[in-house]
């Protein structure tokens, strides 16, 4: 009853404590690739367009954009094998085809993902199953092996908010119990652990370079592999529905690749744009990185903060700052307060947000996968194939993710922060903290 009697009072107390705001001006959009982007990614689209040549297989001057960009990522990854589609949707719906995922399955998901990652699997067949996350805000490897059952095939590591989870250790669990290992890079672009590029410790790994990513092109996507069959199916799948040969001809007579191609190419334009970008994302990431780590070292002076566990701080691209508090509570009161000391973006793009607030990022908000509904009612779950699988996705289903979520503010980093933003950033949050914890 105390509390409650409190709360007006003190939300009273915000407006009071703020009659300066910290800054009044906005704050830079958070889309990293873009601040980036300048006259070299126009030089790249204009060539293709003098090309009239913007598919990528054949064209009037064929400046093979898309190849050069695959083999660009590829050595930049470390890695055999890429394969550019049309975004990062795309390139899980191709990566799960090429893994043969569907009906009769069970693929490990995290609580913490995007609405993609759920519907690449209903949308193969197969059934979903929610694990739990720990302090990365990724997927936790205890709730990992106790999800798994005698129908489980795989694992989807999502590495969530531009940090990584952890891949060596989902690494073993799935090679000691003979799962496919998916990495979807799609928010950590040019991350690493230990000096290994993400991507490159599972089967396949998958990136997105939509507009909020760490490099963009608008849209678009990329697989990368170690494993030349799976490429070749992968390359069915977004395709034709069949390999090629080396000249470009398609391969009838591979049945392995065999399957029914879904239209996902890249185009040449995109892909001589991120052929810049991607030269530009050492510089991107590493911006963002120090923007956020010292915006995080000013944090260490309030150890009632509880801050998000990073794997490799070195190869975190730095993208979001996480912040934990004590109750849901203080989490929102200190979210309002930093809003109104003028730590947001106008008119559009992320402020720093409640994540109870982060939509279709968290499992619970996703209506279609609590609801079970997809293509037709119930589908997959009531193929005869998915009999008796029948898992809940319901808030409560992760009750780690659930206590996170309620209790945690994220704050984007854009890349271009100056020296100044940072200032404001960290004023705020001193100021703020300063007077709310006191309060606790």
């Amino acid at each position: 009853m105390t509390r409650v009697t409190q709360v007006p009072m003190r939300d009273t107390k915000i407006a009071e404590a703020t009659p300066t705001p910290v800054r009044t001006e906005p704050l830079p959009l958070e889309f990293p690739g873009v601040h980036y982007m300048g006259q070299e990614e126009i030089d790249a689209a204009v060539r293709v367009l003098s090309s009239r040549s913007l598919f990528r297989y054949y064209g009037i001057d064929l400046q093979n954009e898309a190849d050069a960009f695959e083999t660009e990522f590829a050595a930049f990854l470390g890695v055999k094998r890429a394969l550019a589609v049309g975004s990062g949707t795309g390139a899980l719906s191709v990566a799960l085809s090429a893994l043969g995922v569907g009906p009769g399955q069970q693929i490990i998901v995290p609580a913490y993902l995007w609405v993609s990652v759920a519907a690449a699997v209903v949308n193969q067949g197969a059934i979903p199953v929610l694990a739990d996350i720990d302090e990365t805000f990724t997927l936790d490897p205890a709730s990992l092996e106790d999800r798994i059952t005698p129908r489980t095939t795989g694992v989807i590591l999502v590495h969530m908010s531009g940090a990584a989870g952890d891949a060596p250790a989902i690494r073993a669990i799935a090679d000691r119990r003979g799962l496919f290992l998916l990495e979807d890079c799609a928010q950590a672009c040019g991350g690493s652990i230990g000096g290994k590029a993400l991507g490159t410790f599972g089967d396949i790994g998958i990136f997105s370079f939509q507009m909020n990513k760490n490099m963009t092109s608008g849209e678009g996507g990329c697989l990368v592999t170690e494993d030349e069959n799976l490429y070749r199916r992968a390359f069915a799948s977004h395709d034709l529905g069949y390999a090629r040969t080396a000249d470009g001809r398609l391969a009838f007579e591979d049945r392995e690749s065999c399957l029914w191609g879904r239209g996902y190419r890249m185009d040449e334009l995109r892909a001589a744009v991120l052929r810049v970008q991607l030269r530009k994302l050492p510089a991107i990431t590493a911006a963002m990185r120090s923007s956020k780590y010292r915006i995080r070292a000013s944090l260490a002076n309030f150890p009632e903060v509880q801050l998000r566990r990073i794997i490799d701080p070195s190869g975190d691209t730095g993208c979001f700052l996480i912040t934990t508090y004590a109750t849901a509570e203080v989490a929102r009161r200190v979210n309002e307060s930093l809003k109104a000391e003028g730590i947001r973006t106008y008119p559009q793009g992320i402020s720093n947000v409640l994540m109870t607030d982060w939509g279709l990022h968290l499992y619970y908000n996703n209506v279609s996968l609590v609801r079970k509904t997809s293509v037709s009612s119930n589908f997959p779950w009531d193929l005869a194939e998915n009999r008796g699988l029948v898992p809940e996705y319901s808030k409560g289903t992760c009750p780690v993710a659930d206590s996170l979520f309620e209790r945690s503010i994220l704050l984007p980093i854009p890349s271009s922060l100056s020296t100044r933003d940072e200032d404001d950033i960290i004023r705020a949050f001193e100021k703020v903290l300063t007077r709310e914890l006191a309060c606790v």
